[in-house]
């Protein structure tokens, strides 16, 4: 039952958004041959493949999946499969219709598979995700997108490609901006897992990388942690979730586990770093309101509760007063009698009202009014300077 809300939202989103745009990579043919089949592969495909994985994947594409209000970031999501099938439904479409939810384009990576029995595994899917961000940056334009601003979210076997591509770069690559790789792995040395492989180096432009894993994921909590540590070395951006249980290859399913909480943790760390904007107008008009609102606290405190309050009381005493006038003009006895007993009592509760009395958990409320408003203060003033960045667009040449 906890997966119902995402699956409404995503699915209204869907339907909201337009229809996904299908676009060939190579459309004269992609480099390089494919090899055939091994028997090990064959085996593979035969006792891991489902109905929602592909494989045999010759000419490589990206399938655009545009949001309803799109704030111009976009991320390209390689779906895993061990470089031989890709899981296109949980890690792919399903992905791409979630990030549609906090207004990113998602765009479904089909790189190459099987690529198994290759001396290198990714190198033809790396090329693929290169030539996919060349693309896109390409078509920022006119797809109403923020060439800075394309992430490449990789899982498992996809999180190996990213790890490629950001670090590990073949030349004249084209590079992401930011990644997220979740459960990926492959790139440590497998003799001594603490350790990264022989020749796979983090450089000092390495994009900054959001990684989420679970601890009962055989060595890949290992290989992001190795990789965080590499990261932090260098003092590059970098996030790292290591949940207690999770497994493997979830994706997008919620199977009750606590690394279901990654895309929360995702959305959150794309926002503080700016790839998902808030609209400028609205975050000012948020913070103006909150300032009005301690103003008014701030009011209140100084002057006593008691002084609005009694607002109505004091009209009461002044209504008492003229009525006793008339009263006494008339001479009768027993309504000035009345009236001066309800003036008494009613200037009586107003004098004592009136006394300062300190307000409870005024003092913590005020505090907690101002850190808001920080805290929005601070978020504007991160959007600003995102917005204001201008950086050119990552490659290497």
């Amino acid at each position: 039952m906890r997966a119902l809300p995402f699956l409404l939202i995503t699915l209204a989103a869907f339907l909201q958004a337009a229809e996904p745009v299908e676009i060939k990579l190579w459309p004269e043919g992609a480099p390089g041959k494919m090899l055939p089949h091994s028997q090990a592969t064959e085996d593979f495909i035969r006792t891991k493949s489902g109905k929602s994985t592909i494989t045999d994947i010759h000419e490589p594409t990206i399938t655009v999946y545009r949001p309803e209000k799109p704030n111009g970031t976009s991320v390209i999501v390689a779906p895993g499969g061990g470089f031989v099938f890709l899981s296109a439904i949980h890690e792919g479409t399903q992905v791409c219709e979630w990030l549609n939810t906090l207004g990113v384009t998602g765009i479904l990576l089909k790189y190459r598979t099987p690529t198994r029995d290759e001396t290198a595994p990714h190198e033809k899917p790396v090329a693929d995700a290169a030539k996919a961000i060349s693309i896109v940056r390409e078509k920022a334009k006119e797809w109403n997108l923020n060439p800075n601003r394309i992430g490449l979210l990789g899982f498992s076997a996809g999180g190996n490609l990213l790890a490629h591509i950001a670090c590990d770069r073949p030349a004249a690559a084209a590079l992401p901006d930011f990644g997220v790789m979740i459960y990926g792995g492959g790139f440590v040395d497998f003799k001594e897992p603490t350790k990264l492989k022989d020749g796979f180096t983090v450089p000092a432009d390495a994009p900054p990388m959001f990684m989420a894993c679970a601890h009962d994921d055989g060595q890949n909590p290992t290989a992001a942690t190795v990789l965080y540590l590499e990261y932090k070395k260098r003092e590059l951006p970098a996030e790292l979730h290591l949940f207690t249980k999770g497994g493997h290859g979830f994706g997008m399913r919620d199977n009750q586990q606590p690394i279901n909480a990654w895309p929360q943790r995702c959305a959150e760390w794309m926002d503080a770093m700016g790839w998902l904007p808030t609209d400028l107008g609205a975050l000012n008009q948020e913070i103006e309101k909150r300032k009005e609102s301690l103003k008014t606290v701030v009011e209140i405190s100084s002057k006593g509760i008691a002084d609005f309050v009694c607002s109505y009381d004091r009209g009461l005493i002044v209504q008492y007063k003229k009525r006793l006038e008339e009263a006494r003009a008339a001479g009768n006895k027993d309504e000035i009698a009345q009236l001066e007993k309800r003036l008494e009592f009613q200037q009586k509760w107003v004098e004592e009202a009136l006394k300062p009395k300190p307000i409870k958990g005024l003092d913590d409320e005020l505090d907690h009014m101002r850190k808001e408003i920080s805290k929005l203060e601070a978020k504007r003033d991160l959007l600003i300077e995102a917005q204001a960045k201008s950086k050119t667009p990552r490659s290497v040449h």
